[in-house]
């Protein structure tokens, strides 16, 4: 008996349907994971590009052998660009830069293996979500791959023209993308290339960092030329403390309700008028390497050529130590090998290690107790609260764990989660700890010195951190006010400081080097008292950072 026509046709269209449903399947899947990592142009951009291993499963194969190495490879390619989107959705929600900006370079350059673990450690949860998504978008195309076209040499008349449309649509689909990636500006976008250039990009910047001799001989030959002198005569001795990660909004000292900062109130209310506390300190930059970077070329840009401030502190007949509590080499060979003496106290690799900030109290002291120069200025390289948060405390050393208190209820009445306000808790006992490191560097300083000595000594972080401030999320925050917010104090024994009413004014951490040449009592050629935020003629202006700020007075 002969099978009725549908009933014929139906097993015989059945493979080109499988074919056609495979393939909607792998591009659907390939089109909703780019659209994660990009948007508008791009994403036609990078479908077109993405094409051809996707057009490829509709295109006849006789070898099964053959099928399953297509197979194979459509996944690896797929996946390829499924990571690539991934990774970018990552980065543009957590920090809204993309991965060839200058903050992700830069931290990538400055990185290694022990802190890439350290830092996923910390933001496990948004790896294992993002990990889940690539594995359903991995078992979807492993699932439909397989069941690209396959040819079959008994087909019909009608089967064959279906198959010589499909094939011609194939081919000029195929011609498109030839055109894509004959284009410079789209090939660029393919993620195999775009990461092999930003593995270069990586590569470069690190032995940019690593070749810094010249660039060092260059500074000390400027600031010679420059000429600075010293004002006064008479031993003076200037501490400068920079710490890490410090968001002022959790300092008893700024308000917070909770006694992180015991020691430096106590400093507060012995010194009075010779300690001065800067209410609305910002930082312009939300990471380290361009917050330092901008402390010590006082805020201008490199088209102006600016000096450094150490070199000019050298010209001018200072020593200088820098003493450290981080393993930095981008910071080492920019900033501390400017110095006459550099004690890296922490040599093991990862920022995020164990070593405490105490580690370097005695160091601080030895520099204090050097008889060879009657001018010193001593830079303090601290940790502070960078993450992770239990690592900058000693162990069992957090007296608000697990502490239900009015800051507790207030995370809970704004929604954060049980995790957040975990981390909030560490971070205030890695504030507490930082209190101590903090006020005995103070405390070395106010110590008598020489007779007649100027002392003086400036404290500040580099940038903030946002704990649950203004978004459900620890850690670093270029996109919320938390991660600009600073405290800056300064302390001088001999000179009065602003005035209370004075100390509510603003202030820019990358208008440091112009305070700290006040301190230094140094003048140069290049000075601006309308940024010096110790002296009358300063005048606020406001920074251009990447969030909307309500004020910066508050």
């Amino acid at each position: 008996m002969t099978s009725p026509p549908s009933e014929a046709l139906a097993p015989r269209n059945a493979p080109r349907r499988s074919t056609l449903f495979a393939c909607g399947a792998v591009g659907a899947t390939l089109l909703a994971s780019i659209a994660l990592g990009h948007d508008g142009r791009r994403i036609a951009q990078l479908a077109v590009l993405a094409m051809p291993m996707v057009l490829w499963l509709a295109w006849p194969i006789r070898s099964a052998r053959m099928r399953s190495a297509r197979t194979v490879l459509v996944w690896l390619w797929t996946m390829g660009f499924a990571l690539d989107a991934a990774v970018r959705a990552y980065l543009l929600d957590t920090y809204q830069a993309a991965p060839d900006g200058a903050m992700v370079l830069g931290a990538a350059a400055n990185t290694n293996a022990r802190e890439s673990s350290e830092y996923l450690w910390m933001h496990w949860r948004s790896a294992v979500i993002w990990t889940g998504a690539l594995a359903v978008a991995g078992v979807l195309v492993g699932m439909f791959a397989r069941r690209g076209a396959a040819f079959d040499a008994g087909g019909s008349s009608a089967r064959t023209r279906s198959s010589f449309w499909t094939r011609s649509l194939v081919l000029v689909l195929l011609l498109i993308a030839c055109v894509a990636y004959a284009s410079k500006p789209w090939r660029r976008l393919h993620p195999a290339i775009f990461w092999a250039g930003w593995a270069q990009s990586v590569h470069t910047l690190r032995a940019t960092w690593a070749g810094q001799e010249k660039v060092r001989d260059r500074l000390m030959a400027q600031a010679k030329a420059i000429a600075p002198v010293a004002l006064q005569a008479g031993p003076s001795t200037v501490v400068l403390v920079i710490t890490d990660s410090i968001n002022r909004d959790n300092m008893a000292l700024y308000g917070y309700g909770r006694p992180t900062t015991p020691r430096l109130l106590a400093h507060k209310a012995q010194a009075g008028e010779q300690m001065a506390v800067l209410k609305n300190a910002w930082s312009v930059d939300a990471s380290t390497l361009p917050a330092l970077r901008n402390m010590f070329h006082f805020g201008l840009p490199e088209s102006e050529n600016p000096p450094h401030l150490l070199a000019l502190a050298r010209a001018a007949g200072y020593k200088v130590w820098w003493i450290s509590n981080h393993d930095d080499l981008a910071i080492e060979q920019q900033h501390a090998r400017l110095a006459d003496v550099v004690d890296m106290v922490n040599r093991t690799p990862g920022r995020a290690s164990a070593s405490l900030d105490g580690e370097i109290l005695d160091c601080v002291q030895e520099a204090f107790a050097d008889t060879s120069t009657d001018r010193k200025l001593i830079v303090v390289h601290l940790m502070g609260a960078h993450p992770h948060y239990s690592l900058r405390f000693p162990e069992n050393a957090n007296p608000f764990d697990d502490d239900v208190d009015a800051v507790e209820n207030g995370l809970v009445k704004d929604g954060r989660s049980a995790w957040v306000r975990r981390f909030r808790q560490e971070y205030d006992a890695a504030l507490l700890y930082h209190d101590f490191v903090v006020s005995e560097l103070l405390q070395q300083t106010r110590s008598a010195g020489k007779p007649g000595e100027d002392r003086a000594w400036m404290y500040l972080s580099d940038h903030g951190q946002e704990v649950g401030h203004g978004s459900d999320r620890a850690g670093h925050s270029p996109s919320t006010a938390s991660g600009y917010r600073i405290p800056t104090v300064i302390w001088r024994n001999r000179e009065p400081l602003p005035s209370v009413a004075a100390q509510q004014q603003p202030f820019r951490a990358d208008w440091t080097g112009w305070a700290l040449m006040d301190l230094l009592k140094i003048r140069w050629s290049g000075q601006m008292p309308e940024r010096n935020v110790l002296g009358d003629a300063y005048r606020w202006q406001a920074p251009a950072i990447p969030v909307a700020v309500e004020s910066f007075s508050r």
